[in-house]
């Protein structure tokens, strides 16, 4: 079932968000969260991120403006790893609230309330137009960086604020997912290395008694999938469509970890 579920969601993702820039990692990280804590989905997200974001620089990497990844990617590498520090030191505070629906255990986290408030801001910015059509200009490339990157090593929600500070640079097309899939992948070397040091080496046990290597593997071959079809065939749907499913589904999801559901 959670090969199926992890697999079916990548692919899908993966496809949706191609020509965007982000989605991959805000949508991916609560379907692991189904399976496992918080902080360990959102670093099985970050491999699954990092992998398909290598994939899609093998596409369409060489369009990338390198000047562009420099001032963006410098800072925001740097944050992600005090992001993911924060993840690391939230992740240990004990439930907040626990309780029960029927045989189900819920429980309401430090670190689920701030992914779902954080989830929670960023569906905002798919579904309200005016959110949705902000942007700032160059100067404030390497502040959009360390944000971003901050916000990436904390929660994986990254790419919204990437496309914020990067869609009114002038790029191309291509030279604008070049640039977005380059930094990406700085971001997600920084962040995977300090989750890596922190609680996933704590929880190793716990990740491969559940199989996460193996999910982490499908969801991965999954992306690839979903970024050949989205690279394919997805120049037929508008943007604003994506933008109001991905909206739609994070707010549906930041309700299920805010209240513990998930």
């Amino acid at each position: 079932m959670e090969y199926a579920v992890i697999s079916l969601a990548a692919l899908v993702v993966a496809a949706l968000t191609f020509f965007s820039g982000f989605g991959l990692g805000s949508l991916l990280m609560p379907v692991f969260a189904l399976f496992f804590p918080v902080e360990l989905a959102v670093a099985a997200t970050a491999a699954v991120h990092l992998a398909n974001n290598i994939f899609k620089a093998l596409l369409i990497g060489r369009k990338a403006n390198l000047g562009v990844v420099a001032r963006f990617a410098i800072p925001a590498a740097l944050f992600a790893m005090i992001g993911a520090l924060l993840l690391n030191r939230i992740s240990d505070i004990p439930p907040i609230v626990e309780y029960a629906i029927g045989s189900r255990s819920c429980s309401v986290t430090a670190v689920k309330l701030v992914i779902a408030t954080l989830i929670f801001i960023f569906a905002l910015f798919e579904l309200v137009p005016r959110l949705s059509r902000f942007s700032l200009g160059p100067k404030y490339v390497p502040f959009g960086g360390a944000i971003s990157g901050f916000f990436g090593g904390l929660s994986g929600h990254q790419g919204e604020l990437r496309t914020v500070f990067l869609i009114k640079l002038g790029l191309t097309k291509e030279a604008f997912i070049g640039t977005v899939v380059l930094s990406a992948v700085i971001v997600d070397i920084f962040r995977l290395a300090v989750y890596g040091a922190t609680f996933v080496s704590r929880d190793v046990g716990l990740l491969e008694s559940r199989g996460a290597q193996y999910l982490i593997l499908w969801g991965i071959g999954a992306a690839f999938v979903g970024s050949l079809i989205g690279r394919i065939i997805l120049r037929k749907i508008t943007m604003h469509s994506i933008q109001v499913v991905v909206g739609v589904m994070l707010l549906m999801l930041a309700l299920g970890l805010g209240s513990g559901i998930i």
